[in-house]
């Protein structure tokens, strides 16, 4: 059998799943502990499966047997591709089964800085609403502004129907080339980032971290929203400057910011972004419910032991690499 190093918590059933297949090796956390007996189990795995850690040269270099890496997660910044490519090494994710789960967070996140509901909630239980609310607690609506999208790929095109078909928002958007199938199903108009940043009320980040969407949303950028606009960030944290961001907000160039990424995480607790009132800060909680997050443990596994059994998996994201692995083998 082969081995398999989890460092994932996964449901019974999908437990069961890999040991009638597979010698498991279960890293119950990241600590120091735990990333010392990761590295004990690597000289023997031939796969890997799990999320948030960052794996490396340094740390692949000890597996030499490894075939396959499965990622429970759509994003793969925490991956050398050209290494695992170069090795042989598959690298799977688990697309389409977050998106619209990660959709509804981008618009929990509109809605509750356009009408101010952390903030508002707050001054509630703080035992400030003593008389009948006036415009200092007012919000903006939602229904019939303009929604921004950067980044028109699966998840884009979710918020965009949302927005089109809930709100009756016109919709912009920006993404490498265009999309006329995206155009015509939401009346979506194509623009270039900078027209996109000065037409938008809404302005959502989908994009991919890479290396050309690293500082995407700087200085310059978030001086081209209007100041009335809202930035909400469903992406990566490092798409957007966070110090720019923050120096926006206090300035007022920006009504409010819904960020779900941070550049680090966990946010730290002094972190000046949580003295606003007009950031909504949220726990990189895109794809975190019970349904949506057992569907990615299930497609995680499914690309693993087809990986594994020699089998192309259904979300292979390195392709180039089944060839090197059959030279090698």
């Amino acid at each position: 059998m082969k081995n398999i190093v989890l460092y994932k918590k996964l449901s019974a059933e999908l437990m069961t799943r890999l040991r009638q297949q597979a010698q498991v090796t279960c890293i119950d956390d990241l600590s120091a502990d735990g990333l010392a007996r990761l590295r004990d189990a690597l000289p023997t795995a031939h796969g890997l499966l799990g999320a948030s850690l960052r794996l490396d040269a340094g740390l692949l270099d000890l597996a030499p047997q490894l075939e396959a890496v499965s990622s429970v997660s759509v994003g793969i910044d925490n991956y050398d591709l050209d290494y695992l490519t170069r090795r042989g090494i598959l690298l799977t994710n688990t697309p389409d089964v977050l998106t619209e789960t990660t959709a509804d967070t981008g618009f929990a996140l509109i809605l509750a800085t356009a009408r101010r509901v952390t903030e508002l909630a707050a001054w509630v239980r703080a035992g400030q609403w003593q008389k009948s609310i006036g415009p200092a607690q007012f919000g903006s609506d939602v229904h019939g502004k303009t929604l921004g999208i950067v980044g028109m790929g699966r998840i884009g095109e979710a918020l965009a129907r949302r927005g089109h078909f809930g709100f009756g928002m016109p919709i912009l958007y920006h993404s490498s080339s265009p999309k006329p199938e995206v155009e015509q199903r939401y009346a979506a108009g194509y623009r270039s980032l900078e027209a996109l940043l000065e037409e938008s009320d809404f302005v959502c980040l989908t994009v991919p971290l890479t290396a050309a969407t690293e500082g995407l949303i700087g200085a310059r950028e978030l001086a081209r929203m209007r100041p009335e606009s809202i930035l909400i960030n469903i992406s990566r944290g490092k798409v957007v400057d966070e110090t720019a961001l923050l120096e926006a907000l206090q300035a007022g160039r920006l009504r409010a910011a819904g960020l779900d990424v941070f550049e680090r995480e966990p946010l730290p607790a002094d972190s000046p972004l949580l003295r606003l009132d007009n950031v909504v800060a949220t726990p990189h909680i895109g794809s975190a419910t019970h349904e949506t997050r057992e569907a990615m443990a299930r497609c995680a596994v499914d690309n693993l032991l087809a990986a594994l059994a020699g089998q192309r998996p259904a979300n292979l994201v390195n392709p180039a690499a089944l060839e090197v692995a059959r030279t090698t083998a």
